[in-house]
């Protein structure tokens, strides 16, 4: 356990154990989460999976990540989802006048998203930018990213591109981004914008945020919830054997 960052070593992963008001103030930040299906991803991409690893913040985004650290080392963990992470930095952006910047979905999007946050956070300068949808950008639209979010120059860059493109992007763009802080947050846009509906306090704070998503999407959720939870305990039963029996195929 690294003290000073408030971070453990979970099934490989550098997850973030402290509240968000102890957020490191390093120079430039990147900021990712991982939950069950990312975990689950990442072992079949390395490229993700060093994105992940390598993290300045890595949050624990997700009740099968918290759980899997309880049953393998007994600590008890908070599940900081990537929509708490969106709200903090707002409320802070809102307390000093900062700005913050999106990056990512679609103009409808996008353009709600801005109208909502005039309303909350009346005193935060937001920046938009809609990239296109593909699986990959090719040089030119890289630059076009990278010189929207620069002009603008904002405290905070909210990457929501979906997984493990967000990440990848983000990771590999750090240097060349001119923000203090870059979040890769996927589904907080829909969320924020009304366009997905996020499930209600009590599914969250039951930990069944989860379950709240499948029962509302069941066809587009069913394969990360249900097909790849299977594939995420085998991972977790897996790194249990190896600690109590040793090294295990």
């Amino acid at each position: 356990m690294d003290k000073e960052l408030n971070t453990i070593n979970c099934m490989g992963y550098p997850l973030f154990t402290g509240s968000l008001n102890q957020l490191p103030k390093l120079s430039k930040t990147l900021i990712n989460t991982i939950n069950q299906y990312s975990y689950c991803v990442a072992e079949k991409d390395a490229g993700f999976k060093k994105v992940l690893q390598e993290s300045d913040i890595l949050l624990p985004d997700g009740i099968g990540i918290v759980g899997a650290e309880r049953l393998l080392s007994g600590q008890k963990i908070t599940k900081i989802a990537g929509a708490d992470l969106h709200a903090y930095l707002l409320t802070q952006l809102n307390k000093k006048g900062g700005s913050c910047f999106y990056l990512g979905s679609s103009d409808k999007t996008l353009s709600r998203i801005k109208e909502r946050l005039a309303v909350d956070y009346p005193l935060v300068g937001v920046g938009i930018y809609s990239p296109p949808f593909k699986a990959k950008f090719n040089e030119t639209e890289n630059q076009q990213m990278t010189e929207a979010v620069n002009a603008f120059k904002p405290d905070v860059l909210f990457v929501g591109m979906t997984a493990p493109k967000q990440e990848k992007w983000a990771f590999a763009h750090k240097d060349q981004l001119d923000a203090k802080l870059i979040c890769s947050i996927g589904a907080v846009f829909d969320f924020y914008a009304g366009t997905i509906e996020r499930p209600g306090e009590i599914w969250i704070s039951l930990g069944l945020e989860w379950l709240g998503r499948l029962v509302k999407e069941p066809k587009r959720m069913w394969k990360r919830y249900l097909y790849y939870g299977g594939v995420f305990a085998y991972y977790v039963l897996r790194e249990k054997s190896r600690k109590r029996f040793g090294r295990v195929q």
